[in-house]
C-alpha cells in the first residue's frame, strides 16, 4: 500500500465555480467524500431536464450541477436561520446538507424516462433512499440523520420542509438554474432574497412579511416555467417518444430479440424490475446506468429491423419528432382513429404498432398546492397567514387551481421510413 505524505494528501476543502452562484465551497471532508463517490459522480451523466435540450439547446446541465447548487443554497439557509436565533447543531447542519445533496441521486437516464417504461412502480425517490442507505453503511452511519430528514421523519419539521416543501432548496435551485440554461428569463427568481427572508416559528418554516413579493414572483415563475419549459409540448412529445423506445425495446427483448445494449441497460431489458424485487444487485447495475447507455443504444436501434423501434429511435436521434396538438378539452376518439388508420394503411402495420406513434395524454400545471405544506407569511404583528390570503395579488388564488391541457401526437408523413 502506498502512503501519501502530508504534502500529497488530497485537499478536501475544494471550491467549485458555478455559473449561477459563483464559488461553492465544500464544507467538510465527509461531504467531499460523498461528492467524490461513484454514485454521486454518476449524476454528471444524468441530464437535469431530460429531453428539453431538443427545444432549448442550452439545457444540457446535469443533476450534478443541480445537487451542488441545492447544497450551496442550504448552506445559506442554515446561516440565515442561525443568525435569527434558530438553533441548528453541527450534526443537524451535516444532515441537512447531505439530505439535499443526495435528494436526486436515484434519478435514472434522462431523469424520468425509466420510471414509466422498463421498471414498474419504482420512483427515483425510492432509489435515492436505497443509495443513501447503502452509503450510510459505507460511511459508518454518518448519514443516519440525513436519511431521517429526507424521509420526513425528523422531529424538527422545518428541516424536513427545507428538503421537501413548496419553498424548498430543490425548487429554489432548479427554477433559477433551469431558467439560466434554457434562457427563459421568466423563471429567474431571487433565490438569495427568498432565503434571507426565511424564519422558523413553532417548528414551521415561514417567510417574513418583507419577502412576500419574492414569494409571489417565485410562484408565478414556477407556473411560467412549467408551461414554457417543463410542459412544453415538444418536450412532452420527445419524452413520450423516449419512454416508448424503452417500452418497445423491452417488449422485443421479451419476445426473444437480442438487442445491442450496454450491460447495465441489457439487465433492465431482460429482467422484470419492480418495487418488490429492486435488490442490492439491481442497485449495483442501476448505478452504472446513465444517459450515454440510452443514446448509444438508440444509435444502434435506429438500424434495427423492427419498424417501430427503428423509427422511434430515428425520430429522437435526428430530432424529427411527432407533431403535437394541444387543446383545453379532451380529444375525441374519432380524431385519433383517423391518424391511426392512415398510418396502418400507409405502412401496413398493426393497431398495436400504430399506438406507438399516435397517442393522446394530458399535462397538468399547479404552481401552488393549498392543501399541501403551505407557504406561510410571518407578519410584523406575529400573525401567520398562507401566502394566498396574505397577498394582494389576486392571481395567486388562481395559481392554486390545477390547469389541465390535452395533447395528441402523431407523425408527420415524411418522418417515417
Amino acid at each position: 500500500m502506498i502512503k501519501l505524505s502530508s504534502l500529497d494528501k488530497v485537499n478536501k476543502l475544494k471550491i467549485f465555480n458555478d455559473p449561477i452562484y459563483g464559488f461553492i465551497t465544500i464544507p467538510n471532508s465527509l461531504i467531499f467524500d460523498l461528492i467524490a463517490h461513484k454514485y454521486f459522480q454518476r449524476l454528471r451523466r444524468i441530464s437535469q431536464m431530460g429531453m428539453s435540450y431538443l427545444v432549448y439547446p442550452g439545457a444540457h446541465h446535469t443533476r450534478f450541477h443541480h445537487a451542488m447548487g441545492c447544497m450551496h443554497l442550504m448552506q445559506k439557509a442554515i446561516n440565515v436561520l442561525r443568525f435569527k436565533g434558530v438553533e441548528i447543531s453541527e450534526e443537524e447542519e451535516n444532515g441537512l446538507l447531505i439530505a439535499i445533496l443526495l435528494h436526486d441521486i436515484g434519478h435514472g437516464p434522462f431523469s424520468h424516462a425509466m420510471e414509466h417504461s422498463i421498471v414498474t412502480g419504482v420512483s427515483h425517490e425510492a432509489i435515492s433512499l436505497l443509495f443513501m442507505e447503502r452509503l450510510n453503511i459505507e460511511f459508518n452511519g454518518s448519514l443516519t440523520l440525513a436519511i431521517q430528514i429526507f424521509k420526513g421523519e425528523y422531529h424538527r419539521n422545518f428541516m424536513c420542509q427545507l428538503i421537501s416543501g413548496q419553498l424548498d432548496m430543490d425548487r429554489t435551485d432548479y427554477l433559477k438554474r433551469d431558467s439560466f440554461y434554457t434562457g427563459v428569463a421568466e423563471g429567474n427568481i431571487n433565490a438569495e432574497r427568498l432565503i434571507a427572508m426565511l424564519n422558523v416559528v413553532e417548528d414551521e418554516l415561514v417567510v417574513e412579511e418583507k419577502g412576500i413579493y419574492s414569494v409571489e414572483k417565485f410562484l408565478v415563475a414556477r407556473r411560467l416555467m412549467y408551461w414554457q419549459v417543463y410542459l412544453h409540448k415538444t418536450s412532452v412529445a420527445a419524452e413520450q417518444l423516449l419512454m416508448r423506445v424503452l417500452k418497445r425495446a423491452k417488449e422485443l427483448t421479451d419476445r426473444g430479440f437480442d438487442l445491442k445494449a450496454s450491460r447495465a441497460l441489457d439487465y433492465f431489458l431482460k429482467n422484470e424490475i419492480n418495487n418488490s424485487n429492486f435488490s442490492t444487485e439491481t442497485l449495483d447495475v442501476f448505478a452504472q446506468l446513465d444517459d450515454y447507455d440510452i443514446v448509444s443504444a438508440m444509435k444502434e436501434w435506429q438500424h434495427h429491423e423492427d419498424f417501430v423501434l427503428k423509427n422511434l429511435c430515428d425520430m429522437i436521434i435526428n430530432r424529427d419528432l411527432l407533431k403535437v396538438k394541444l387543446k383545453n378539452k379532451k380529444r375525441k376518439i374519432e380524431g385519433v382513429k383517423v391518424h391511426k388508420d392512415k398510418l396502418m394503411k400507409r405502412y401496413n402495420i398493426s393497431a398495436e404498432e400504430a399506438d406507438y406513434f399516435v397517442f393522446t395524454g394530458q399535462i397538468t400545471n399547479q404552481a401552488y398546492e393549498l392543501k399541501s405544506q403551505n407557504i406561510n407569511i410571518l407578519h410584523k404583528s406575529g400573525k401567520i397567514q398562507d401566502i394566498v390570503k396574505a397577498s394582494d395579488q389576486l392571481n395567486l388564488k388562481a395559481l392554486s387551481k390545477p390547469v389541465t391541457k390535452y395533447y395528441m401526437c402523431y407523425p408527420k408523413p415524411e418522418s417515417i421510413s
